[in-house]
């Protein structure tokens, strides 16, 4: 059966490790969309962060943001479907993560464009700095994309689409398993860890959010099965959709676990064009085999 949508994670698949989508992926993209495939951002950014994207290469269909929590058109901000996390368990887990020395950072705004939110940074925690800064440089232009409150906990009187931790690996992952064994089923928790860089970013979000969720309903919208999916991703936080999806690819720099699942297909790195390479292997030659000859 021909893939007719394609999922493709941002960071460290669709995106380079500067961040950028090259000229070859590009071309392949366009020759998917040509051939009828649709294209889908999915992506544990908040939506803001992964909405220039989806503009400048033109997708039509929705964004789906914050790891499943939040899917919305790039060009209306029409909210398709939005998963809040529960008040309650977001303060919960906002004590736990105090306690651990941690700093919480709050998405909210699911209406909009979103506004990351945050009381305070560890001077220490350098990766987190960066990001904030990252942020606050690239949406300058749009007004509060970035807004630092008194205090985290007298802000949040209302269910945020997610809250976040982020640091060292070993931090994060002691954290983690403390917030799985404090929170159990009232959150999901998602861990998109960066070895070489000694980061990890913990992604707290309603229970019911995932990647493989918000493909689901994008593939149901379209009519689509399973079967006609294909999903790529390199990381934990992929391995939903990834299963979700008739042809799951994994990038050639994902988390090493994932290369040793069976029944997923592996690709070359986001710095060799991996997506172009899939999808040339799996859409591309797929319509030339099956295109019938034709005779002169």
């Amino acid at each position: 059966m021909p893939i007719r949508l394609l999922a493709l994670d941002l960071d460290g698949t669709l995106l380079n490790s500067r961040g950028q989508v090259s000229e070859t992926n590009r071309r392949a993209l366009a020759d998917a969309r040509d051939c009828g495939v649709r294209v889908a951002i999915v992506t544990g950014r908040r939506f803001r962060d992964a909405r220039p994207i989806a503009l400048e290469l033109g997708l039509d269909v929705p964004v789906i943001a914050h790891n499943g929590a939040l899917t919305k058109h790039a060009e209306t901000l029409e909210t398709v479907a939005v998963l809040p996390l529960p008040l309650a368990a977001a303060h919960e887990a906002i004590k736990i993560g105090r306690a651990a020395g941690a700093n919480p950072l709050v998405s909210d705004d699911h209406e909009g464009l979103g506004v990351l939110i945050y009381d305070h940074l560890s001077g220490d925690n350098l990766p987190l700095l960066q990001y904030v800064a990252w942020a606050q440089r690239i949406h300058g232009e749009e007004g509060a994309a970035v807004r630092q409150v008194a205090a985290v906990e007298e802000y949040l009187d209302h269910e945020p689409i997610h809250l976040a931790f982020a640091g060292g690996c070993e931090k994060m992952k002691h954290l983690e398993a403390e917030l799985r064994d404090e929170l159990k089923e009232t959150v999901k928790i998602f861990c998109t860890t960066y070895a070489s860089k000694d980061f990890a970013l913990l992604d707290i979000v309603h229970p019911e959010a995932s990647k493989g969720v918000g493909v689901a309903a994008a593939a149901a919208e379209l009519g689509l099965t399973s079967a006609e999916v294909m999903a790529m991703g390199d990381n934990l936080n992929d391995l939903e959709m990834l299963k979700f999806a008739g042809t799951g690819v994994v990038m050639g720099n994902a988390e090493p676990s994932l290369h040793k699942l069976e029944g997923l297909h592996a690709t070359t790195t986001n710095d060799a064009d991996g997506v172009a390479n899939a999808i040339e292997r799996f859409i591309l030659s797929e319509r030339l085999t099956a295109e019938p000859l034709i005779q002169s």
